[in-house]
């Protein structure tokens, strides 16, 4: 079985392409090897599968970031993650090309609503460890008097009677047929007689809405959530489009993240570094607990210290991150008189030792090499 080709390159997008982007190039990629176009071609019907998972994968947020770390190993045994039977590749085709050909696969005519875009700060253990949120959204939504239909409470747009609710008309030029959007709904294939008084016929009005997000955990800052169907609504009643929230997270002095790994920084003094103790370290956990380590004497500034699964959890992945625990040794800036006699005692202490040391192993080498040559 051939490996599968990379879901980016079958879509023609760079990695970082943006979502309105990506489903341009999907609608591109999906026109040029739809079997009706390709009199059947089995290889057409192929790659328009191919075509169709890839765009089912990077399409949504939450797939997308999991088929970006692992790959096609991430994607598999995860329910809905698979590309289905042609079957389900139409079905999904279906909204697409009712967008781009009037009376489509569907016959729908009304394009879905634009899509939103809103930012929102988490705190440092909001993103570690997930939370809900409710989001303020300032845009138009759907008219509840009309249920937006646009139309008076009690009608109904009423079929255009020049396009015939096609959205479409057509003139003929010699042998060449031009068409066009139908002038007279506009599109729509409906006209409104008697508008509604809340939205003047708009089907929508404007005020602020809260959409409640849920946030996963381990989500980092600069990466972004998809909810469908929360964007702008669509015209004459048609679907919303989706809001996108992007996550912008706070610093904490405390933390410093990298990817699920958290480095945390601990100062101790000279003493402890040098004799060894037991020390409090934060945790990143949500009751802001904390927990002993011992450091062994000799401790360097700059040693490490690491704590498996105190981490962050991988979206998409089992388990949590490690904590790590970078010491930094307090040196004092200011010393009593008594103090630096210690210190000199304590120096000419370590420096005796030291020598005393190098000169026992000069012996005993000697011994060796004395013995050695009897």
């Amino acid at each position: 079985m051939s490996e599968k080709r990379c879901f980016y390159e079958v879509l023609g997008v760079a990695r970082d392409t943006a979502p309105d982007e990506l489903r341009r190039a999907y609608k591109q990629q999906a026109l040029k090897h739809h079997p009706d176009r390709n009199g059947g071609d089995p290889k057409a019907e192929a790659a328009f599968k191919e075509v169709n998972e890839a765009y089912q994968v990077l399409a949504d947020e939450q797939k997308r970031r999991v088929y970006d770390q692992f790959g096609h190993a991430g994607l598999e045994g995860g329910a809905g993650f698979g590309g289905g039977g042609i079957g389900d590749v139409f079905a999904h085709m279906q909204d697409l090309f009712s967008e781009m050909f009037s009376g489509g696969f569907g016959g729908g005519r009304a394009q879905r609503g634009g899509d939103l875009r809103v930012q929102q700060r988490l705190t440092f253990k909001e993103a570690a460890f997930g939370c809900k949120r409710e989001v303020v959204v300032h845009a138009p939504t759907r008219c509840t008097d009309c249920s937006g239909s646009g139309a008076k409470p009690g009608t109904k747009p009423e079929t255009c009677s020049q396009c015939r609710g096609s959205g479409q008309v057509s003139t003929s030029r010699g042998f060449v047929m031009f068409t066009q959007s139908c002038p007279r709904c506009r599109g729509q294939g409906a006209v409104i007689k008697q508008a509604c008084k809340t939205c003047d016929g708009r089907g929508a009005v404007e005020k602020p809405r809260k959409v409640t997000v849920t946030f996963p955990a381990g989500i980092d800052g600069g990466q972004r959530l998809r909810v469908p169907g929360q964007g702008m609504p669509g015209p004459g009643g048609a679907a919303a489009g989706d809001l996108y929230v992007e996550v912008d997270v706070e610093e904490d002095p405390r933390f410093e993240r990298d990817g699920a790994d958290v480095v945390t920084r601990v100062n101790v003094s000279f003493t402890d570094a040098a004799l060894g103790a037991h020390i409090q370290v934060p945790s990143i956990e949500v009751d802001d607990s904390t927990f002993d380590l011992e450091i062994p004497q000799g401790t360097q500034p700059g040693a490490v210290f690491t704590k498996a699964g105190k981490g962050i959890a991988r979206i998409g992945a089992h388990g949590r991150g490690s904590l790590i625990i970078v010491v930094q040794v307090d040196v004092p800036k200011q010393l009593s008189q008594r103090a630096k006699e210690l210190l000199a005692e304590l120096d000419s202490e370590l420096r005796g030792a030291a020598v005393s040391g190098v000169n026992e192993t000069q012996s005993n080498d000697a011994r060796k090499r004395a013995a050695a040559a009897k």
